[in-house]
């Protein structure tokens, strides 16, 4: 029943992976500037974590499972067939942002209803596949939006073709609402549910992954904000702890800062809606073919120096963008070297996301681990949001000062996480095995 379901999640997980990018895209051609794009990303960043947080609670109160999932279809349709029809920013930026509270309203209800009724020993797989699926579907998203627009533009205007792929992304969003409804699992019945300190355990440890969070930092199936006890959080808060959040905070700021206006900054250097689909996707796909090669890493040179790596390699890359277009701008060659660069970022994200949750867990008193992963997810959804109004700000004195603005964030980040490296104690052991 689970893989039956799971065909009809990976169909809206299209959807979802194509509205990453097409509604950006649909902005700027509207007429939207990069302040634009960062008020754009900045709300769909800030609604994750009260979406997570009141509807997984929702969802463990009531017992009601299906009904949040199917919801967060049934928004994604209606919501690719409005954004189209609509031709003011404000309202496609509201719409947006309904969107993606509906994404981050079923993730958490997703993680516990794929093992609902299964035995703890299949927990992890389960949940391992539910973030396969999710992302073969989200780069499924990608590439069938530069299919569409690639052979769209071709024969029609450029907003035209966007508009016939907002269709197609309520459609397969359709198509997964209907295997959905007939293959969801039942609800479970009163008392059937496993522990939820033994469920939430093995939720951190096989679904730390999400491609999404490749080109956007808010990943909400990364942590499970009710497991935020804030009294008991701020007791026993550690200052290496501290010290690491600041590091998160700068860190997702910078990724902010910087994806928030690209889709204005290719577009501006003359990348087509196509070629923009293309570097997004060599991006999500490399994020996600990477993420074994980032464990092996992890397991040869230990997480902490691994992490700072990844951080120092990505907060060189964004800056990089700007000098690229700089130098060879919207050509066949720049292009390429854009791909390129796209490609390191990709790589980047698979090895930061391998070692940030274990960094977390070790850093953080035992007593409050669940509170401090919760915290975490948050600092992200806090850093790219901000990070979103800055880059969209920054964006009017010149992309290529905004990108070296979101790198130095990084590399500050790194900078920090450097000067914990000694004393953290975080070795390769530390890797779980299910990573």
């Amino acid at each position: 029943m689970a893989r039956r379901w799971l065909r009809g999640w990976l169909l809206a997980a299209l959807a979802f992976g194509g509205a990453s990018l097409i509604v950006p895209l649909y902005v700027v051609e509207l007429g939207g500037d990069a302040f634009a794009l960062g008020i754009l990303f900045a709300t769909s960043s800030f609604v994750g974590v009260p979406g997570a947080l009141v509807f997984g609670g929702m969802a463990d109160r009531t017992g009601k499972r299906r009904i949040f999932v199917l919801a967060a279809m049934a928004i994604t349709v209606v919501t690719m067939l409005a954004i189209p029809a609509l031709e003011t920013l404000w309202l496609v930026i509201a719409v947006h942002a309904l969107l993606w509270l509906g994404f981050a309203a079923a993730i958490p209800v997703l993680t516990l209803l794929v093992v609902s009724g299964e035995v703890e020993s299949e927990w992890s797989g389960l949940i391992a596949r539910l973030n396969k699926f999710q992302g073969i579907g989200w780069a499924l998203g990608l590439f069938v939006g530069f299919l569409v627009i690639s052979a769209g533009t071709a024969v029609v205007e450029t907003i035209t073709a966007q508009r016939i792929f907002f269709l197609v992304c309520a459609a397969s969003a359709a198509g997964g609402f209907l295997i959905a409804a007939r293959t969801l699992p039942p609800d479970p019945r009163p008392g059937a549910e496993p522990e939820p300190r033994q469920l939430r355990r093995r939720v951190r440890a096989a679904s730390s992954f999400n491609v999404r969070g490749a080109a956007f930092p808010f990943t909400p199936s990364k942590f499970d904000p009710r497991k935020l006890n804030p009294r008991r959080f701020a007791e026993r808060f550690s200052p290496t702890l501290a010290v690491y959040f600041a590091a998160v905070l700068l860190v997702f700021t910078g990724f902010g800062t910087f994806f928030a206006p690209l889709p204005a900054y290719l577009d501006g250097v003359g990348h087509g809606s196509g070629e923009i689909f293309a570097l997004y996707l060599v991006l999500n796909v490399g994020a996600a073919a990477f993420y074994g090669g980032a464990v092996q890493l992890v397991r040869r040179y230990d997480v902490m120096p691994t992490h700072i790596g990844g951080l120092v390699a990505r907060g060189g890359a964004l800056p990089a963008i700007g000098v690229v277009g700089a130098v060879v701008g919207g050509t066949a060659l720049g292009l390429g070297v854009t791909g390129l660069v796209f490609v390191l970022i990709g790589l980047t994200w698979a090895v930061i996301v391998v070692t940030a949750a274990t960094l977390v867990t070790k850093l953080a008193p035992v007593s409050i681990r669940g509170e401090a992963l919760g915290m975490y997810g948050a600092l992200v959804a806090v850093g790219g949001g901000v990070g979103g109004l800055l880059g969209g700000t920054l964006a009017s004195l010149g992309f290529t000062l905004t990108f070296g603005v979101a790198g130095a964030f990084v590399l500050v980040g790194a900078g920090i996480v450097a000067g914990l490296n000694r004393q953290s104690g975080v070795s390769a052991s530390d890797v779980d095995p299910v990573l």
